[in-house]
């Protein structure tokens, strides 16, 4: 069976805290084992919006990825996100995530500046020309306020080390016309969008319901991968509701609230967000408890 340069389920990890508002390493250590070893993760993305990134210093960033490396990156790879709205900080995070062993990159749209496509075009094949990792860019224009638009992508998918993609724009067509010009691997940044985006060609996901459905969603994957269309349906239909159910609200809110109902300590998130709300959090685990999970 084909696999893709990053494989086929990606958690984007959660960052812990400690009360004093700290990157808490030891629970990310177990956090991470547990991600890879019970719910069979490929690799995990360290940094990214899940793991409330715009709140962290570079030297936060670059330690929990040295962290997440050593505890799991001989199991797992380890992704490290890199994307902001300035091209040198950026390639300066991608060269400290190289330094801190992590195997790929995730780069986001330049968000708040809205640059037009050229110019995108420029910020992601500079980027990539900084390391010697892959890359993977992340397209998810409900935050960042522009797409990676279907030329862009067709245009950046040239550079040997752009490749793939963590598709959180939502229109499968526009993905599939991506995947019949080049060799990018397509990742669903919507857990949702898993199987839809897998029926025009994508490889997996980046999730973040993938804190609890990680193993599931692989079974799910591999049914379809092997030709079991209704097996793969089925799963799909009875992890929808937690598929869906994570984003409520801001996902990192409902998944830490999940992992503390699950005897993890994850802490609280920075601000400008607020923990989940108790009927929030019952919500979601109810969510949980009937999915079986």
């Amino acid at each position: 069976m084909f696999q893709p340069v990053f494989g086929r389920v990606m958690t984007a990890m959660v960052t812990p805290f400690a009360e004093d508002g700290s990157v808490n390493h030891d629970e990310a250590r177990k956090l991470a084992a547990y991600l890879v070893d019970v719910q069979k993760n490929d690799a995990l993305v360290i940094n990214g919006t899940t793991g409330e990134a715009p709140t962290t210093s570079d030297e936060e960033k670059r330690e929990l990825v040295a962290t997440v490396v050593a505890e799991v990156g001989d199991r797992a790879k380890v992704i490290a996100g890199v994307g902001t709205f300035d091209t040198k900080h950026t390639m300066d995070l991608a060269r400290e995530a190289e330094d801190a062993g992590a195997y790929g990159l995730l780069v986001v749209t330049p968000y708040y500046s809205r640059p037009p496509q050229d110019a995108l075009a420029e910020h992601f094949l500079t980027v990539a020309d900084a390391t010697g990792l892959p890359i993977m860019i992340y397209d998810i224009p409900h935050r960042t306020g522009v797409p990676v638009e279907t030329p862009t992508l067709i245009k950046v998918a040239a550079h040997e080390r752009i490749v793939a993609v963590k598709d959180a724009k939502g229109i499968p067509v526009e993905s599939a016309k991506v995947l019949g010009a080049t060799n990018l691997a397509y990742y669903a940044g919507d857990d949702a969008m898993t199987l839809p985006l897998m029926a025009v060609g994508g490889s997996g996901v980046v999730g973040t319901s993938t804190h609890f459905t990680g193993a599931r969603t692989k079974e799910m994957i591999d049914a379809f991968l092997s030709g079991d269309a209704v097996t793969a349906a089925h799963d799909n239909a009875a992890l929808l509701p937690v598929f869906a159910g994570v984003f409520a609200t801001q996902g990192c809110l409902l998944v830490k609230a999940g992992l503390a109902a699950r005897g993890f300590a994850p802490g609280g998130v920075r601000r400008p967000l607020l923990p989940a709300s108790p009927a929030q959090a019952a919500a979601f685990v109810a969510t949980l408890d009937a999915a079986g999970l």
